[in-house]
């Protein structure tokens, strides 16, 4: 049998609808813990797209594709 994880240690892909408001609740909203949070986030990124040893275009076209629509959003607020 699996140990029970506690709802604070769960991904947010592992929590029922049901308990999302009480997930929600117990993150870590202050600028030091948005700060790690994006800080972890680039981690991740970083390490699966561009620090590999056979490194292909599919990271940086990435950021290439998201400064696009970016700039697009920015240039055409309207929409």
């Amino acid at each position: 049998l699996p140990a029970a994880v506690l709802l604070k240690d769960t991904k947010l892909m592992d929590v029922k609808l049901g308990q999302l408001g009480s997930w929600l609740a117990m993150r870590d909203f202050t600028p030091g813990g948005i700060m790690g949070a994006v800080r972890r986030g680039y981690e991740r990124y970083y390490n699966k797209y561009i620090n590999v040893r056979k490194g292909g275009l599919g990271g940086i076209s990435m950021v290439l594709a998201g400064y696009v629509v970016l700039s697009y959003m920015w240039s055409y607020s309207h929409v």
